[in-house]
């Protein structure tokens, strides 16, 4: 397929048909912000913190998903695009806990977001889950960005541990029947933890650490069980 022209913030870019607004704006150097999106997840625009405005057309679009356009014209940092992440961020402070998201908080910062805006908002409250050795789960700090769940499935470990459950203002990620961890198909490598982008999901240990737990007490903590050898026939 041929390459496609386009023009964002007044620079004209060419790349491959196919290719998303996101990663064309990355080719001129512009940042365009993301939460949910991260470069080996599938795209699913979910938090909307990436919109940007196409001249000609009426809503505003998700750069992680949308595909470019011959002649398309893009301004990622127009008026209605700052109004509508501003706001976003606002109502996730509103909800959630956001202490341990750094780069969130920068986009607080950024966009100038009044972290008080909502002050009646009811808040994302939920017990934290340690129910395993290898890592807790606080869904009070988590957005519903779906790294975890695409990572424990399709995306990288195919074992689907993890998915939503719950609907509207109570949807949150869970195991199947709420079951334990442990009793779930989840193996325990980590990567749900690792694509975390708000502390939802942290090392048992890390965890720990910051609670000023002993080294030793840790260790206890957070042994398995014991390994099962393999019989020789």
């Amino acid at each position: 397929m041929p390459d496609i022209t386009l023009t964002i913030d007044g620079a004209s870019v060419t790349v491959p048909a196919g290719t998303t607004i996101l990663k064309a704006a990355e080719k001129l150097g512009r940042t365009v912000p993301t939460i949910c999106y991260h470069d080996h997840c599938t795209a699913n625009g979910l938090c909307r913190i990436c919109v940007i405005e196409v001249e000609g057309v009426k809503p505003l679009l998700p750069a992680c998903l949308s595909r470019v356009g011959e002649g398309m014209k893009v301004s990622t940092a127009g008026t209605r695009v700052e109004l509508s992440r501003r706001t976003i961020l606002e109502m996730l402070a509103s909800a959630v806990d956001l202490s341990e998201a750094p780069e969130i908080q920068n986009f607080l910062d950024q966009y100038h977001a009044d972290r008080t805006r909502f002050p009646d908002a009811d808040r994302r409250d939920a017990p934290v889950l340690d129910d395993n050795p290898m890592y807790i789960r606080d869904y009070a700090k988590c957005i519903l960005c779906w790294r975890c769940v695409q990572v424990c499935a399709n995306d990288a470990q195919f074992t689907y541990a993890i998915n939503f459950k719950g609907r509207g203002f109570d949807t949150s990620i869970g195991t199947f029947f709420d079951n334990p961890m442990p009793e779930t198909t989840c193996v325990f490598c980590g990567q749900c933890v690792g694509v975390c982008p708000t502390g939802a999901l942290k090392s048992k240990r890390e965890a720990l650490l910051e609670q000023g737990v002993s080294l030793q007490e840790i260790l206890q903590a957070t042994k398995g069980g014991k390994k099962r050898r393999r019989k020789t026939p």
